[in-house]
């Protein structure tokens, strides 16, 4: 190719690239949310990154992250294991108050499954659950702005991931479990994620409905609350807590609560770092039921890559072995997927520590930086750096930042009237709103609904 051809075609690109920017900056979420929510499967929004759509994966992804800034993991506190604010203050405290959402109300499981390295327990006697951990929230859009600059109100699910790393991937018991919540026996998710979701402790306040019971049951009352405006469903975590999303989200859509007056209320799931969680007739009846999913990954990261180590979506005959021999290790992503690369960052440095590119703060760094395959990393918003470095190590050296510096202001320790530093008591956590049980009844009225 000659030398003037290269240039015309470079020039052209520029001003189709142009083009492109000009036409988001005209647009406004209000007008095309739901292709951002994935209507249409992200089709054109990817390669080049569109930058509406960049915001709004970044901030669910702060949703999801403040699952982790405010939880209390620290074993020598009687509250670990709990979230650390009360709903109404949640998202003041975490200087998300301009946000336009509220809590609606926080999710708990059960820490009395084969999953011990997931869930923090204290070393103290006296402890505010000896069965339960925080799992996340449920919140909703209130402010009027918000509504209007969303062009719905929307209703977000949050879950927590893990704070021990990686380790809790030795915890997954690696085979599949029937899900039962729709009539085929034979969509099936890990078992590890069907426990954490499913069961429940009747000794405990806070695990007296399963996760999967406050889920429900919570969508249905927001669902009928909000009956006179148009909805959107969105559900987001990170590591196991993705693994979550994706699953509650399915359970939602099989169970129909997304149907309201014969329309239909879009669900979404922003995945972060997210394992596979189910067989491919999973996957299958996800994309049947228009479960939309973008899963946003680091290829250096190992968390997406189980598991389904031998048969998932890029083996060949996955549907064979799973429909003929019935192999019980056969597992599939759901969704689109988005797939950063940390050595395009400039700002990040080379690492051994496997928990640096699983690092939730380090992918919304990579989203930011996005733009395409093959194009500059460049930060749109400008987002700072230095929240990489939250609870890793994970940026070069001379941009002066401390790894793992997040922290309460002396760890969570103050002066009594005495003039003695304590840990002061934290109000009581509401363990279930009083309606759940009624709600959760409704839910079951469908004969084809059952849990």
């Amino acid at each position: 190719m000659k030398c003037s051809s290269v240039s015309s075609l470079s020039s052209n690109l520029e001003e189709r690239t142009q083009l492109v920017m000009e036409e988001e900056e005209v647009m406004t979420l209000r007008e095309v949310w739901k292709e951002i929510q994935g209507c249409d499967d992200w089709e054109g929004l990817l390669d080049p990154m569109n930058s509406i759509l960049r915001n709004e994966i970044i901030r669910y992804g702060e949703f999801a992250q403040a699952c982790y800034d405010s939880f209390d993991f620290d074993p020598h506190s009687k509250y670990c294991g709990t979230c650390k604010y009360q709903g109404a203050h949640f998202f003041e405290k975490l200087d998300m108050a301009d946000r336009g959402y509220q809590i609606s109300r926080y999710l708990y499981a059960t820490s009395n499954i084969d999953l011990p390295k997931f869930f923090q327990k204290s070393k103290m006697s006296s402890v505010w659950s000896t069965h339960a951990n925080w799992m996340g929230y449920v919140a909703v859009s209130t402010n009027e702005e918000e509504i209007n600059r969303l062009g719905r109100r929307d209703i977000v699910i949050s879950w927590r991931g893990t704070v021990t790393y990686l380790e809790w991937i030795h915890d997954l018991k690696d085979f599949l479990h029937p899900t039962n919540f729709g009539e085929d026996p034979s969509i099936k998710v890990e078992s590890g994620f069907y426990d954490l979701y499913t069961k429940k402790e009747d000794e405990c306040n806070y695990c007296s409905f399963s996760a999967r019971e406050q889920i429900l049951s919570e969508v249905k009352r927001l669902v009928e609350r909000y009956k006179g405006d148009e909805l959107s469903i969105t559900v987001t975590g990170h590591s196991l807590g993705a693994a979550l999303a994706l699953l509650s989200a399915y359970d939602i859509a099989e169970m129909k609560l997304n149907f309201r007056n014969g329309s239909k209320i879009p669900i979404t799931v922003f995945s972060f770092s997210g394992p596979r969680v189910g067989n491919l007739k999973f996957k299958e009846r996800c994309d049947e039921l228009g479960v939309k999913v973008l899963r946003v990954i680091n290829v250096h990261d190992k968390v997406p890559t189980v598991p389904g180590i031998i048969a998932n979506e890029k083996f060949q005959y996955q549907k064979y072995i799973e429909e003929a021999i019935s192999f019980p290790w056969s597992y599939a992503h759901v969704g689109v997927e988005l797939a950063l690369d940390h050595t395009h960052s400039p700002f990040l440095k080379s690492t051994s520590d496997f928990s640096c590119p699983h690092n939730l703060e380090a992918h919304l760094h990579l989203v930011d930086g996005y733009h395409g395959k093959d194009r500059r990393f460049c930060l749109e918003n400008k987002r700072d750096i230095a929240l990489v470095n939250k609870s890793c190590d994970f940026l070069k050296s001379k941009y002066g930042v401390p790894p793992n510096w997040r922290q309460d202001e002396n760890k969570g320790m103050v002066r009594n009237t005495d003039g003695r530093w304590v840990l002061p008591d934290r109000s009581r956590m509401e363990s279930h709103p009083p309606d759940t049980a009624h709600h959760l009844e409704q839910v079951l009225k469908s004969p084809s609904q059952t849990l």
